[in-house]
């Protein structure tokens, strides 16, 4: 058995601390230079709450890390940036499929480049969903790692980015769909996206992205591993193996609440396996034919979806 120190800081977050002595055995692979971090704090949050926003205040001013790890990637750092001076309505639309942190064309050949055209559009479509259902909620979404940030400047900690890159998140994602199931996934968001209900919603309404993912992995279930289960190693990953976090006394992560539990079990059963590139590689066993035919048949359909996605976009955003 292992032990971990728990308590509440709010309704809406949970607190975990577990000691190096609780990790897993440091593999032989691992450079003999590195020394994990003496202590890992997890503060789950919700992206959706106010008291998360307080919450990391107090416990990242209380604790002083030397690192704070956050639930974001390259492509959605931007969320930590928005200007104070942003529209009201840019900052509600925000989420975390957006296209942001770089020019729209950069962050369109960053997706492209990493997780392909398929992931691109797969998270375009999810990001208008998101906006779509979310709009009722009158809240920001992200507040907690825009705290994160103003904290972490002001105590000196230094900010990581500890998800996994979503492009390569979206990619396996449908990649572990079979074709019926991609056709079945892209015709209810876009069902979705362009129907039209006088329901009022409200802050109960509200869908966090974990939230979102289990509602996929309820109806697709292979989508449980790629946007779920590996996420919270990758994020265990960031907190205990890389190099951002060598020699550290302290770190804490800031993440939503959902993978809390996923993320201390792979700190403390890890046993060698947390590996950055069985965590991310891309493998495939096509040849340049099948890829070339593939290829062309994929850029039609997408082709196509964005058309039509960007059809959609004027009319409902």
């Amino acid at each position: 058995m292992y032990s971990v120190f728990l308590s509440k800081t709010g309704y809406d977050s949970a607190l975990v601390r577990v000691p190096r002595r609780r990790f897993g055995p440091v593999p032989a692979w691992r450079p003999p230079d590195f020394v994990e971090p003496e202590e890992v704090w997890i503060l789950g949050t919700s992206h959706l709450s106010t008291e998360s926003v307080a919450d990391v205040e107090r416990v990242l001013r209380a604790v002083r890390p030397d690192n704070v790890v956050v639930e974001l990637c390259r492509s959605r750092a931007g969320i930590m940036y928005v200007s104070s001076d942003a529209s009201d309505e840019q900052v509600l639309k925000s989420n975390m499929f957006s296209l942001g942190g770089t020019q729209f064309f950069g962050a369109v050949n960053r997706s492209i480049n990493l997780g392909g055209q398929s992931a691109l559009a797969l998270r375009l479509l999810l990001a208008v969903f998101s906006s779509k259902i979310s709009s009722g909620a009158n809240r920001p979404f992200g507040e907690e790692f825009r705290a994160a940030r103003r904290v972490s400047e002001d105590i000196g900690a230094q900010l990581v980015l500890g998800d996994r890159p979503i492009e390569i998140t979206l990619e396996r994602a449908w990649k572990s769909l079979t074709w019926d199931k991609k056709t079945k996934l892209v015709i209810s968001l876009f069902r979705g996206i362009t129907s039209t209900s006088d329901k009022p919603q409200d802050e109960k309404t509200a869908v966090s992205p974990y939230e979102l993912y289990q509602k996929l992995s309820t109806s697709y279930p292979s989508l449980l591993q790629p946007l779920i289960h590996e996420r919270d190693m990758f994020l265990a990953w960031s907190l205990k193996r890389s190099k951002a976090v060598n020699k550290s006394k302290t770190v804490v992560g800031v993440v939503g609440k959902g993978h809390m539990n996923g993320i201390v079990y792979a700190l403390i059963s890890d046993q060698g396996d947390l590996r950055f590139r069985d965590l991310v590689g891309r493998a495939s066993s096509d040849t340049w034919v099948t890829s070339l035919v593939k290829g062309l048949v994929r850029d039609t359909v997408i082709g196509l979806v964005l058309w039509a996605l960007y059809e959609q976009l004027q009319s409902v955003l």
